[in-house]
């Protein structure tokens, strides 16, 4: 038995602890907003937080993240300034790695809604889209530090 907290809920799950967290989001939460991409943690579709700290979910066993935090896609809230900005500069093309991409950059804004330019690009580096829609990304993110300083939030 391996004990879960996911998206504010606790959940005691019959799996292997050598489980990737990814398939037992997925295929016993059926959270499927959290996507397989590369499956070696190197392009970022699987990305979700980990005690706020984004994290690729295939390269993560359950017993590595047993009794800590981990929010989804699904557990971000609908007006966070990250989905908002995403929808206001329609940043999604196909749309596939964009839940990663999200959780990737509410990880990097948690906090300080004034990153420098050199950490966002750190931080978005290894996140990898298919359809190229970095500059809309980039649009996306400066929108949400936008929002966040208009409405207080962050440092």
């Amino acid at each position: 038995m391996v004990s879960l907290h996911v998206n504010g809920k606790d959940y005691r799950l019959d799996v292997p602890g050598d489980s990737s967290l990814l398939w037992v989001l997925r295929d016993h939460l059926g959270l499927m907003g959290t996507k397989f991409g590369c499956g070696i943690g190197e392009c970022g579709s699987c990305t979700v937080h980990v005690d706020g700290k984004a994290e690729r979910s295939c390269t993560l066993t359950v017993e590595e993240v047993e009794g800590k935090k981990i929010t989804t896609i699904e557990g971000l809230p609908d007006n966070h300034p990250v989905k908002r900005a995403w929808i206001k500069e329609q940043v999604v093309q196909c749309g596939y790695c964009q839940p990663g991409v999200i959780m990737q950059v509410a990880a990097l804004l948690d906090g300080r809604s004034n990153p420098n330019p050199q950490e966002i690009i750190e931080s978005m580096d290894d996140v990898i889209c298919r359809c190229g829609t970095y500059a809309r990304m980039k649009r996306g993110i400066e929108t949400a530090i936008r929002i966040m300083r208009e409405e207080g939030q962050g440092s």
